[in-house]
């Protein structure tokens, strides 16, 4: 079989004994070589003509117990270096949301110490940084009514603003599973945004995501349902900062965009479609608030850079090259796609091992893994392809796939 090397034009040249087998979808394996990284800043300045936020995993400890159903528990010194990590490159971080395995492993005691945390490091440093505020700690199964729904985001809500952190109010299953129509996710987000001391972002998760969202703001069509968020923004417009919108579909995302009331943001969480929603045209354009903004932190930090001055062509052909690697990471089940940014955080030397809270390092299998990693190297995202070749490596290993 013939070896292959792959990178993004500029790239230089990589060690000739920097190679790997790797599986070739047809039950064997082929040799790849990676390319050396592009030279993109590993750190800089924030984005000036777009806010950008990245939204960062956890990191688990390994030598704690992380089983499926055991509550979480967290390395903190390697899940806070790696928000400083993102806050270098010049991107926001947004933490305890999906990407954090908010309902996925990270259990509320977990993610209430994420949340101080992180909002000490963020205040010491000055650094933007939003956390999500949710109703996890209810069972969505377990009872009925309004009100618990309503205490269990005061509570979380309280937890943000007391860390300095701006709130999102992130979707909730319990309002999902009790929510009888558009009126029930009024009066329940009227009453919790009355309580914010700050302008929030909201949080629009589709079923892609997390199916328990079904069905979300009261319309099984999320067309339908873009009037009703829309109504409630435009009722609120004075305690809302924006909305982050995940659906997947960049033209919903452009029609909600143009609804949205004057000074009322949107922020992206298109993970399939985030350059040309970002770059945004004659009527306006998204900010940014992406899960895979975390494994692609210094090319997205300096491509919006770029586009602050004008630049478009290196705007994309920084951003564009790593679409691929977003859509395979997101690709579903898209819900595991923490597994992957888990993934590459390890292999470029964030984390010290690929471990994640709850076992949902065992999500992907390596096939998946191996095209991420394949992936990453074009996008000129591997910022060590030796650290990350031998890393790789040592997880085949372990897998049992023969060099």
């Amino acid at each position: 079989m013939t070896s292959t090397t792959h990178g993004r034009a500029g790239a230089r040249a990589a060690p000739e004994n920097l190679s790997l087998r790797l599986p070739d979808g047809d039950g064997g394996t082929a040799e790849y070589r990676p390319a050396a990284a592009p030279p993109v800043p590993a750190s800089g300045s924030p984005p000036r003509s777009r806010r950008c936020i990245a939204a960062a995993h956890v990191v688990a400890d390994p030598l704690a117990g992380n089983a499926p159903g055991a509550p979480a528990r967290p390395d903190w010194e390697a899940t806070l270096a790696f928000r400083h990590h993102l806050w270098d490159t010049g991107l926001g971080v947004a933490d305890a949301m999906d990407t954090a395995q908010r309902g996925m492993g990270l259990d509320w005691a977990a993610t209430a110490e994420l949340i101080r945390r992180t909002g000490a490091e963020a205040r010491a440093r000055g650094a933007d940084l939003v956390c999500g505020a949710g109703t996890d700690q209810l069972d969505p199964a377990d009872g009925n009514g309004l009100d618990p729904v309503v205490r269990a985001y005061t509570e979380q809500l309280e937890t943000v603003q007391e860390a300095g952190a701006q709130p999102v109010v992130m979707a909730s299953r319990a309002l999902a599973a009790r929510a009888r129509g558009p009126q029930d996710y009024a009066q329940v987000y009227g009453r919790v945004l009355a309580q914010a001391s700050q302008p929030v972002v909201l949080h629009w998760l589709g079923p892609a995501f997390d199916p328990a969202l079904a069905g979300y703001w009261g319309a099984d069509d999320p067309a339908e349902a873009m009037e009703h968020v829309a109504a409630l923004i435009t009722e609120h417009a004075d305690r809302i900062d924006g909305i982050k919108v995940s659906l997947l579909d960049a033209g919903l995302e452009v029609r909600l965009r143009r609804m949205l009331p004057e000074g009322v943001l949107l922020y992206t969480g298109d993970d399939f479609n985030y350059p040309e929603l970002i770059l945004g045209d004659d009527a306006g354009h998204s900010h940014a608030l992406l899960g895979v903004f975390a494994a692609i932190a210094p090319a997205a930090a300096e491509a919006v850079r770029a586009l602050d001055d004008g630049d478009t062509g290196r705007y994309r052909s920084l951003l564009e090259p790593t679409v691929p690697l977003a859509r395979h990471l997101f690709s579903a089940p898209t819900f595991h796609y923490k597994t992957g940014i888990a993934f590459l955080a390890w292999l470029n030397g964030h984390q010290p091992g690929f471990t994640m809270v709850g076992g949902a390092q065992s999500a992907r299998d390596i096939p998946h893994l191996c095209t991420a990693f394949r992936l990453a190297d074009r996008a000129g995202v591997l910022t060590d392809p030796e650290l990350a070749v031998a890393r790789l490596r040592s997880l085949l290993d372990v897998a049992g796939v023969r060099r």
